[in-house]
């Protein structure tokens, strides 16, 4: 595929490699962006880093697509996927259950792609776990109360979590969360017709937090998704808050708590190098076995 809107990075140097199309659905604090690059950039760094970790090392290609039609992105067409078998959705400010044109063309884009191309596997983070989730049938809404979800938070894994991400020690991945909406469903034969019922179980929520109890949802060879940032370091917390701040969508007072606990764990160290790694795996088809 090729647009004015894309960027490729060459992959590291290995004897196999990742290709992945990220698609951006938003844009980076501008003190981010001049530091650690956009969105993509971003995963792109921390897949490489996973792809070094990988045994044997896998290299990493990342194809950059910014999809936000409002501030001059373009949401690609089917006929540019052809040379696509790995899709990541970033985070955004932006609702998932919103109605906008680029974000229905994207609902859009992701349902024939699932329907028509089953070679393409999918992931997405925040925003990304939750437009593919909409997608396929999930529920995304507000949380109840609007309360967001900030900080630092322990992710408890299910059993299929578990042997995604290797057996972590005491059951239990850590993330940064910045949310406000939630699934409050996965998908399933009984909310969409690109899901048949004998896959039901094939359909797993691998984690939960304390407020939401979909943090990711993963379907072998298909979907593997994360509500928690596994690219966030300190500075991009303290800066994504800073961007809600202003965008009136946390309120300092009513927020208050959350946001004190975000800014006091911001610091801490987090598994978004594990979860990067389980991605790139699902994405090289190393998961056959879970």
């Amino acid at each position: 595929m090729s647009s004015s809107n894309e960027t490729r990075t060459k992959p590291a140097i290995a004897r196999d490699f990742v290709r992945m199309l990220v698609l951006e659905t938003d844009e980076q604090h501008p003190d981010d962006h001049q530091e650690r690059g956009s969105f993509g950039d971003v995963f792109d760094s921390l897949f490489k880093k996973a792809g070094h970790e990988h045994d044997p090392p896998l290299g990493v290609e990342t194809i950059i697509r910014f999809v936000v039609e409002d501030k001059g992105g373009s949401v690609p067409s089917t006929e540019e996927m052809d040379d696509v078998h790995a899709i990541l959705i970033t985070g955004s400010m932006y609702d998932a259950h919103d109605d906008a044109p680029w974000i229905l063309k994207l609902v859009e884009l992701i349902q024939i792609l699932w329907q028509n191309r089953p070679d393409i596997r999918f992931s997405g983070v925040c925003f990304g776990h939750q437009i593919l989730c909409r997608a396929l049938g999930g529920k995304v809404e507000s949380t109840p109360d609007s309360k967001w979800e900030l900080a630092h938070t322990p992710i408890k894994l299910t059993p299929i979590g578990a042997r995604l991400f290797n057996n972590p020690k005491n059951g239990t991945i850590h993330l940064h969360q910045m949310h406000q909406d939630h699934v409050v469903y996965p998908p399933s034969s009984s909310t969409t017709h690109l899901l048949p019922e004998q896959n039901d179980r094939d359909i797993h929520v691998w984690g939960a937090s304390e407020t939401t109890e979909v943090q990711g949802v993963y379907i072998r060879g298909r979907l593997f998704t994360t509500q928690g940032h596994l690219g966030f370091d300190e500075d991009m917390v303290h800066r994504q808050i800073e961007m809600r701040l202003e965008a009136g969508s946390i309120d300092e007072e009513k927020d208050r708590e959350q946001l004190e606990n975000a800014k006091d764990t911001a610091e801490w160290e987090h598994d978004g190098v594990v979860v990067a790694g389980a991605i790139l795996r699902f994405f090289h088809g190393d998961d056959e076995e879970i």
